[in-house]
């Protein structure tokens, strides 16, 4: 028996095991999908809660527009059936049409709307020169306070005279007062006459008169005598000191027409109304008045 010498080819499949493998990357699409659907859900739900529902309707009529016409024939499209003009399909379309689509407002509406805004723009004009003519005094009647404080404690003469003068803003004007005090008064009793102390303030007062344009008003005040009863003779004796401190500021250059009202008001109006009897009672008030814009005849 022969040997045969050539060996058999054996041919061996191993078959992997132990159920560890990774089945693929399938699972991981499959995921990705997954998450990305729930961040748009939430997504979703947030912009629901946030917009509002102006929003919400814009945003569902671009996803579904309203159409032009609600029907496809002739008639229910934008001329309803109706053609441009008299003239058929050449005509241009400016009469009827346009009416119908354009209406004019009557005639009183338009005229009574812009005479409203007209109106309306006229006050608020005259209310802004008001304010700015409030402004300019204000800015004004300071600068003069300052000025006639700074004269008082410059000049010694007014320096020991300082606590005779009252300046302060009231809805008139700038309100200067020159005040006696005991000891100290600027007329002699029952005197028109203005002593050489008043004729002092009087000037540092008309040199403050003459850097402004405004009128002036000058009144004078008694005060009432010692058993707190009312004089008679007041009424002139103030009115006559209210005139004589005018002719004084007019020998210091203050010019007549400058002067608006010159009166006498006796003791009714104290600076001192819990005691009458006070020589502070005893002064005269000189205003420099705030003067109105001058506004169009027509208003």
């Amino acid at each position: 028996m022969a040997v045969n010498s050539e060996q058999p080819i054996i041919i061996k499949k191993i078959k992997k095991g132990g159920g560890h493998g990774h089945h693929g990357g399938a699972w991981k699409v499959a995921y990705a999908d997954f998450v990305t659907a729930m961040m748009a859900f939430f997504l979703l739900m947030w912009l629901l809660n946030t917009t509002s529902p102006e929003q919400k309707q814009g945003i569902a009529d671009y996803f579904a527009p309203a159409s032009i016409s609600s029907t496809t024939s002739g008639s229910g499209g934008i001329l309803g059936g109706t053609s441009l003009g008299d003239d058929g399909a050449k005509a241009d379309g400016k009469l009827s049409v346009i009416k119908q689509m354009a209406p004019e407002a009557p005639d009183n509406v338009g005229k009574e709307g812009q005479s409203s805004k007209a109106a309306n723009l006229d006050s608020a004009n005259d209310q802004a020169l008001r304010d700015a003519m409030a402004k300019k005094d204000q800015d004004a009647f300071a600068s003069a306070a300052q000025s006639l404080r700074q004269s008082l404690q410059d000049m010694p003469e007014l320096a020991e005279l300082s606590k005779q003068i009252l300046i302060d803003q009231t809805p008139e004007g700038l309100r200067i007062q020159l005040v006696d005090q005991e000891g100290r008064s600027m007329f002699q009793e029952n005197s028109k006459t203005p002593n050489d102390r008043a004729k002092i303030l009087l000037r540092a007062v008309a040199k403050v008169i003459n850097q402004l344009p405004n009128r002036v008003t000058i009144a004078g005040h008694t005060s009432a005598n010692a058993y707190g009863k009312k004089q008679d003779g007041d009424w002139s004796l103030s009115a006559e000191r209210a005139d004589a401190s005018r002719q004084v500021l007019r020998g210091f250059g203050v010019p007549d027409d400058r002067i608006y009202q010159v009166s006498g008001k006796a003791n009714s109006e104290p600076l001192y109304p819990d005691d009458p009897t006070l020589a502070g009672n005893r002064r005269i008030s000189i205003v420099l008045l705030r003067e109105k814009p001058v506004l169009p005849d027509n208003l």
